[in-house]
């Protein structure tokens, strides 16, 4: 069986959690705007905006505590899996965490799509 060095997989894995950390001050920022765009109009189009806007903040930070949570497990296994070896953990591991790499990508495409649609809305009602 290959295995991979814990380096690899450790950077990884502290490269998401550092970046969800950072999206989810985004989105509290975010929050805010939408607030003050709130307290401001009053508009129909604007209202509706505000409802798809605040469930999308919703959903965005729901996805990033799944991620979160799921990769803190991966790290609890790799963990248990360095009681074992030293330094190196199994291939299926090294895969999973390349896995979760690509799922926190994908979260962060979506996440920068929300901010610049949410930069426009903003930028026509502030």
């Amino acid at each position: 069986m290959k295995k991979i060095n814990i380096k690899h997989v450790q950077n990884l894995h502290n490269e998401a959690l550092r970046g969800l950390q950072f999206y989810k001050e985004e989105m509290n920022i975010l929050q805010g705007r939408l607030e003050e765009i709130t307290k401001d109009n009053t508009h129909i189009e604007v209202m509706k905006n505000v409802e798809h806007f605040q469930n999308q903040l919703i959903i965005q930070r729901n996805n990033m505590d799944e991620l979160r949570h799921t990769i803190n497990e991966h790290l609890r296994l790799i963990t248990h899996q360095l009681e074992k070896t030293s330094y190196f953990v199994s291939e299926n591991a090294d895969e999973a965490q390349t896995k979760l790499y690509e799922r926190y990508l994908s979260l962060e495409q979506s996440i920068n799509e929300l901010r610049h649609e949410f930069n426009r809305f903003a930028a026509k009602w502030m």
